[in-house]
């Protein structure tokens, strides 16, 4: 029975490398490719089940999983079949065939390839945000999860993906927890946030958004979440303010009427493309409506939307694009620091995995037993020893299935336990 288990663990052990190594990823990121191009691979979420359920039965994957976020494209297939350039290229050609011959060979050649436990780590630090434009954003977390989710659902995963994105899910929690790489905000528009949690500006502030582009969006959908009830949208294409309104429960304005606007403010948002101040003096000067209270403004522009003379003139508590900036920096300084523990915990997690990923092959392996053990006790019972068995009487049989029934359970459980066994052996 020991040289059973033991040709068994060593099967198990050489044949989880062979399955680690069906582990593949494509990544197309911000490091390698402008925003706009990733852009292009974003697959819609109403085509993507049966795009990608195409993809995998025409190339035979075991699974796969697709993970879109504003500056990342990824897939993660679960396949033995050769993977290489050209498989690449036409994996990539079946999902996005209006790309042309030119541009499809361009991004292949900009894609990472990862394969087998270099896969594992990839996935470990993107999901733990090393791998993000802005490390120690959180939302990558959610990202990872949803992507996984909508694939399952989709029917496209299986054993394999389930174990990888649950170790990963549960080693990005832990660098969440364990470190300081998520703590300090970075992003323009928490700190912008933060500045005003920080002078107690009241939730009922009347709040001015001149502008509606990404960032005025963001912005002014954050402090919706927060609390703040009351807004109005400035912007030259009205429907953009019209649509940013709506979504604040506020009223939008074309910027054409700010020089005429009357209802008071005391917190205004720009961020506008104009080489121009919008807000000159004079129109600064109409908008308080003769009110000398200190207001808040936070100009997000580049250049400023806020004329310099105002800030002299004015008793304006002015938040510039340079000043979040600065300390976003620092904060990202604090951040960085924080990688090396990251690291740590990933190459713990990734050994982790090693173990988790042998454990569960040498299940899927002997999972065979039971059956086969039944089967040998039902031949036993009813054909070998079919003529002795009915010659015992009511007592002795009991006995008997008592016995063969102890004995079934051991031999299913046992060849696990002693496979398990040698394998940790092995690997201290």
């Amino acid at each position: 029975m020991t040289q059973e288990a033991c040709v068994i663990s060593i099967f198990v052990a050489v044949n989880a490398q062979t399955g680690l190594n069906a582990l593949h990823i494509i990544a197309f990121t911000h490091k390698n490719l402008a925003v706009s191009e990733i852009g292009q691979l974003h697959i819609d979420a109403e085509n993507r089940r049966v795009l990608l359920a195409n993809a995998k039965l025409t190339f035979g994957l075991t699974e796969l999983m697709y993970l879109t976020t504003c500056n990342r494209i990824e897939f993660a297939l679960v396949t033995d079949h050769t993977f290489d350039s050209d498989f690449v290229d036409r994996f990539i050609h079946s999902l996005y065939p209006e790309i042309s011959t030119e541009k499809r060979i361009s991004l292949v050649q900009s894609a990472e390839i990862f394969q087998g436990m270099d896969a594992i780590r990839h996935q470990l630090f993107v999901a733990s945000s090393v791998d993000s434009m802005i490390v120690g954003e959180r939302e990558i977390i959610t990202q990872v999860r949803n992507a996984y989710d909508s694939s399952r659902e989709n029917g496209l995963t299986g054993d394999f993906l389930r174990l990888m994105m649950r170790h990963t899910i549960e080693t990005a929690k832990r660098v969440y927890t364990e470190t300081n790489i998520a703590k300090r905000p970075v992003s323009v528009v928490s700190l912008a946030y933060r500045q005003l949690r920080d002078m107690n500006v009241p939730l009922d502030s009347r709040i001015l958004i001149i502008g509606a582009g990404v960032t005025n969006t963001n912005m002014g959908k954050f402090l919706r979440k927060h609390g703040f009830t009351k807004f109005d949208v400035f912007n030259r294409t009205f429907t953009k303010a019209e649509q940013l309104a709506k979504d604040l429960n506020g009223t939008a304005h074309p910027l054409s009427t700010l020089s005429t606007f009357s209802g008071g403010f005391d917190i205004i948002i720009t961020c506008t493309g104009s080489e121009m101040h919008i807000l000159s003096p004079e129109i600064y000067t109409h908008l308080l409506q003769g009110d000398t209270d200190r207001k808040v403004v936070i100009d997000i522009a580049i250049p400023q939307d806020l004329s310099p003379e105002i800030k002299a003139q004015h008793s304006v508590h002015h938040i510039s694009v340079e000043v979040l900036q600065k300390i976003s920096n620092e904060n990202l300084k604090v951040r960085s620091r924080e990688v090396e523990h990251v690291h740590l915990i990933i190459d713990e997690a990734v050994d982790e995995f090693k173990h988790i990923f042998k454990e569960r092959s040498i299940e899927l392996a002997m999972r065979e037993v039971p059956t086969k053990v039944r089967e040998i006790k039902h031949t036993a019972l009813h054909e070998v020893f079919k003529n002795d068995v009915s010659g015992l009487d009511d007592e002795a049989r009991a006995v008997l299935e008592n016995v063969i029934g102890y004995m079934e359970k051991k031999y299913m459980s046992m060849p696990m336990l002693m496979a398990k066994e040698i394998l940790l052996k092995r690997q201290s």
